[in-house]
């Protein structure tokens, strides 16, 4: 993939819907779809159970910063059999960009601690706008204007500006509170610019990633989410099945004014072991 492929948030050059009876592997948001905060989504440990017993290779994604032995430990403690490897975070994604596209670079995040503790094993931060070669944007729950201006100050002086996702709010067990969006929407109007590169869904870095885990193409798997605008998105993007299940942010009534349409919609996880059985 280019270090400066392009984002687009709305959608546009999606390919058509599809149904496919050629399913291989599966794609799973966690936030909204597995899991809310540190509640799992009722059914849903019996419901990836069963999709690994009928044979269907399993991958979870997350526009989250917790690293993925964060994830792992909450899911193992839900009773949910993953391994570390299964699961992909914006933090990953991230790091593998940067060493990808950017090796070496002194790093700037507006981000909560464990992306910088992440990173902080293969690259270097600095708190001086002058020393900052990228400007990381990604949720922050202590953010603050002496964050905003450190960042405002590297911006204009032509670090690259990153985000880890465009997602405006996150789900957590307190219902919504502000995500990247947010610090993205902060960031852009102080310093006029524009966010170069996203690597969380529905990026193709993310996706790519994804599928590469997974050992199959994107007409053999399926992406399931409760975004329209980022999981659903970035599925119909690639060529995958999508499925919208409604435990997470989009609401059925969206459906109705959303640009790009999910091939089927669930209540939740729990139904789609008996679709993908339909399917076969």
């Amino acid at each position: 993939m280019s270090c400066l492929a392009a984002n687009d948030e709305n959608g546009r050059g999606v390919k058509p819907p599809r149904r496919t009876t050629d399913i291989t592997g599966i794609v799973l948001d966690l936030d909204g779809t597995v899991c809310v905060g540190e509640r799992l989504i009722d059914g849903a440990s019996e419901a990836i159970e069963r999709m690994r017993a009928i044979g269907y290779r399993l991958t979870f994604v997350s526009n989250s910063i917790d690293g993925r032995r964060l994830y792992a430990e909450r899911l193992r403690r839900e009773g949910v059999d993953v391994e570390i490897e299964d699961i992909l975070t914006a933090t990953e994604a991230l790091r593998h960009y940067l060493e990808t596209c950017m090796p070496g670079a002194t790093l700037f995040a507006i981000a909560d601690p464990p992306l910088q503790e992440i990173l902080s094993e293969s690259f270097a931060f600095s708190d001086d706008p002058t020393h900052i070669y990228a400007v990381i944007a990604g949720p922050d729950r202590n953010l603050s204007f002496k964050k905003l201006n450190t960042a405002f100050q590297a911006l204009k002086r032509g670090a690259r500006f990153l985000a880890t996702n465009t997602d405006p709010t996150c789900l957590t067990d307190q219902g919504e509170i502000p995500d990247a969006g947010a610090v993205i929407g902060a960031l852009e109007g102080c310093s006029r610019r524009r966010v170069e590169q996203v690597v969380g869904k529905p990026s193709q870095f993310m996706v790519e990633r994804a599928l590469a885990h997974l050992g199959c193409a994107a007409g053999e798997a399926m992406m399931v989410g409760d975004r329209l605008e980022t999981d659903i998105v970035m599925g119909r993007r690639a060529g995958m099945a999508t499925v919208l299940v409604l435990t997470g942010v989009s609401r059925a009534e969206s459906l109705a004014s959303a640009p790009v349409q999910p091939d089927f919609v669930l209540q939740s996880i729990c139904q789609l072991p008996g679709l993908l059985e339909l399917l076969a």
